[in-house]
Order: C-alpha cells, then sequence, then structure tokens
C-alpha cells in the first residue's frame, strides 16, 4: 500500500515562511506526479502546486505564483512546498497526493479526484 507522510504544517504570522514535506516510502520520483492540494473550512479543496515525475515541470495555482515553491530532494526521496509570504487565506489544511497513472502535472493541478492516493494532511495557520 502506497503511504505519504507530510510534515511541517505550523502556525506562523502573516509574511513569514513554511516548508512542508511530503514522503513517498517505497516509491521513486518517476512513479508519480505529485500535488500539492489544500481545503480551507467551507471551502472545496484545490490545487496549490504540482511537480512532474522528472520533476522538471511545475505548475502552480495563480493564487499561490511567486509565493510557492515546488521541490524535490532525490537523496530524501522527498518532495517539498516552500511557502513564503504567507497570508491568511493561505489557512488550510495542506495535502500531498500522488498520481501513478498518465496524468501530467498541469492535469493534476485541476484533478484533485484523479489522483490515487493521499497524505492525512498538515495543518497551516496564518495570524493576521
Amino acid at each position: 500500500e502506497v503511504q505519504l507522510v507530510e510534515s511541517g504544517g505550523d502556525l506562523v504570522q502573516a509574511g513569514g515562511s513554511l516548508r512542508l514535506s511530503c514522503t513517498t516510502p517505497g516509491l521513486t520520483f518517476d512513479d508519480y506526479v505529485m500535488g500539492w492540494f489544500r481545503q480551507a473550512p467551507g471551502q472545496e479543496r484545490e490545487g496549490v502546486a504540482c511537480i512532474s515525475r522528472s520533476g522538471g515541470n511545475t505548475n502552480y495555482a495563480e493564487s499561490v505564483k511567486g509565493r510557492f515553491t515546488i521541490s524535490q530532494d532525490g537523496a530524501k526521496n522527498t518532495r517539498y512546498l516552500q511557502m513564503n509570504s504567507l497570508k491568511p487565506e493561505d489557512t488550510a489544511m495542506y495535502y500531498c497526493a500522488v498520481d501513478l497513472g498518465k496524468m501530467s502535472s498541469v492535469q493534476a493541478l485541476r484533478n484533485d479526484h484523479g489522483m490515487d492516493y493521499w497524505g492525512k494532511g498538515t495543518l497551516v495557520t496564518i495570524s493576521s
């Protein structure tokens, strides 16, 4: 069974930074497209950032472009979401998810229901 382990959520002030991590024991980067998604209370889940199998392509929601960066560390088999200039509206539960099929990172960003496996989430709270 595929497991995803997220970490890094915290309470920070607006303007601060956080780095979320997602590890996928048993998988290598070439196995999957990975995405970060978030869901705020009372709102629908939305795609935040996705990275292709090779890591060469990354895609972002308009609301986070220029502030968030998705990256990877092969030695640690971990993919990250670096979040800078955080705003109160970034407050949400953040999930990493993987697609083992044929979606591109562009497709994955807009197709959370198509992702195959999900982590349990990590809470990000931004105070004003």
